[in-house]
C-alpha cells in the first residue's frame, strides 16, 4: 500500500544535526519511507491519504532502557500488555537493559547466559502489540568467557544489560567480560545510583571513571540519584552518554540536562524510562521526560525528539529512528492535546505538556489511531 501522510505543521527527521525537515508530507510505500518533502513535490498516485491536519510527523521513539522478560508480560508489575501501552505512548522500538525481573534469576555465568539467549531468541520472532522489541541483554558475571560471548552472539545476543545488576561490582572481577563485550562492539551501559532492587549494588560516579562504560544508566537516579558533583565529574573526565529517566529524580534530571547543554554536548544526553520498575509501567515516560528537558532546561523540542529516536538508534546500531527515504516507516503523529496550549505539538512540549499521540505507524502499518494513553488530539487525522 502506498500512503501519503500530508498536512503536517512540521516534520521531524530524527537527525540531531538537522532535526527539522523542510517538509509537510511523507510518502510511504509498503514498509518503507520513499520521500519526505513538500506535498507538491512528492505527491503521486497513492492507495491512501492521511491528512494530519496540522499535526507534527516524527520518527517512532526508541526506549533504550526497558526491562522485559518475555514478550508483553512483566512479572515486576504482574501485568500483561505493557509493551502495547508504550506503543500508544509513541515508542515503536524498545531495547532491553537486562532481563532483571526474570523469576528465579540466577546470578551465575550459566544463569545469565541462558536468560540472555532465551530472551534474544524470543524477541527475534515476537512483535508485542506490533512494537519492535530487542531483548536478551547479558547481565555481566565475572566468569563469563570468550566462548560464552561467541555462543551468545551466534544466538542473536548483541546487548549488555546494566553493569552492576549481576553478582559482582568488583572492577577487577568484571573488567575481563566487559572487554570481551566491548571488543565485539556491544554498547556498555552501567547502573549508576542507589540500589534499585534487592541484590543490586550502590554504584557511585567514581565507578564510571574506573570502568569507562558507554552509557550512564539513569544518571538522575534509578530511582535514587548520586550527588550531582559525581555526574559533573563524569561529564568532565569521560565521553560517556548520560541517560535521564522518568523513574528517577526530577531535580537531578534538570541539573544534568542543563550542564550537558551548557557544555554544548547534546549528543551526550539519552532519554529512557527504566520501565517496568518499582515506579511502575511508564507508557508516557519518554514523552514526559522530553517535556521536562524542553520546558525546564530549554532544550529544542525537535532536537529532543531526535535524541530519543535517531541518536539512540544509531548508538545501538539499529535501522530505525530516522524519517528518511529508504528507512522503515516507523513514525508517529503528535498533536496539541484537546484543550492544550499552542499551535503544534512542539508548543505543547515547550510549555511542559505531553502532546497527544494521534497516530503510530510501524513498518507502514497504522497500529494506533489515536492513542489510548494520551488525551485526544485537537486535530484528529483524516483517512481517505
Amino acid at each position: 500500500m502506498r500512503t501519503l501522510i500530508r498536512g503536517a505543521a512540521a516534520v521531524l527527521t530524527g537527525d540531531v544535526d538537522a532535526p527539522l525537515a523542510d517538509a509537510d508530507a511523507v510518502l510511504v510505500d509498503g514498509e518503507s519511507i520513499v520521500a519526505v518533502g513538500a506535498e507538491s513535490r512528492i505527491a503521486e498516485a497513492v492507495d491512501r491519504t492521511i491528512d494530519v491536519a496540522g499535526g507534527v510527523i516524527g520518527p517512532g521513539l526508541v526506549d533504550p532502557h526497558t526491562h522485559p522478560v518475555l514478550g508483553d508480560f512483566t512479572p515486576r508489575q504482574n501485568t500483561l500488555g505493557w509493551v502495547g501501552s508504550h506503543l500508544n505512548g509513541g515508542v515503536t522500538t524498545l531495547i532491553s537493559a537486562g532481563e532483571t525481573h526474570w523469576p528465579g534469576r540466577q546470578r551465575t555465568r550459566l544463569g545469565a547466559k541462558s536468560i540472555a539467549i532465551a530472551a534474544a531468541l524470543s524477541s527475534a520472532t515476537l512483535r508485542p502489540s506490533g512494537a519492535k522489541l530487542h531483548g536478551g541483554a547479558i547481565l555481566i558475571e565475572p566468569d563469563l568467557t570468550a566462548a560464552d560471548f561467541d555462543e551468545m552472539a551466534e544466538a542473536g545476543v548483541h546487548l549488555v544489560g546494566e553493569i552492576g545488576l549481576g553478582s559482582s561490582m568488583d572492577p577487577e572481577l568484571i573488567r575481563g567480560p566487559l572487554e570481551l563485550a566491548r571488543a565485539r562492539g556491544w554498547v556498555l551501559p552501567m547502573h549508576v545510583g542507589g540500589a534499585s532492587v534487592p541484590g543490586s549494588h550502590v554504584v557511585p560516579g567514581s565507578m564510571v571513571l574506573e570502568l569507562r562504560p558507554d552509557v550512564v544508566c539513569h544518571a538522575n537516579g534509578g530511582p535514587t540519584a548520586r550527588p550531582f558533583s559525581e555526574m559533573d565529574e563524569v561529564l568532565s573526565h569521560t565521553q560517556a552518554v548520560l541517560e535521564v529517566v522518568q523513574a528517577g529524580n526530577t531535580l537531578a534530571l534538570t541539573r544534568i540536562v542543563n550542564r550537558i547543554l551548557e557544555r554544548g554536548e547534546p549528543r551526550r544526553l539519552q532519554f529512557g524510562t527504566d520501565s517496568p520498575s518499582g515506579t511502575g509501567i511508564l507508557p508516557l515516560g519518554l514523552l514526559r521526560t522530553i517535556a521536562y528537558a524542553v520546558a525546564f532546561c530549554g532544550l529544542d523540542p525537535a532536537t529532543a525528539i531526535a535524541l530519543a529516536s535517531g541518536a539512540v538508534a544509531g548508538r545501538y546500531g539499529l535501522d530505525v529512528g530516522l524519517l528518511a527515504p529508504g528507512r522503515p516507516a516507523d513514525l508517529i503523529v503528535f498533536d496539541v492535546p484537546l484543550g492544550g496550549q499552542g499551535e503544534s505539538a512542539l508548543d505543547s512540549l515547550r510549555v511542559g505538556d505531553v502532546p497527544s499521540v494521534a497516530l503510530v505507524m510501524v513498518d507502514g502499518e497504522v497500529l494506533v489511531h489515536p492513542s489510548r494513553v494520551t488525551p485526544p488530539p485537537a486535530h484528529p487525522p483524516v483517512f481517505s
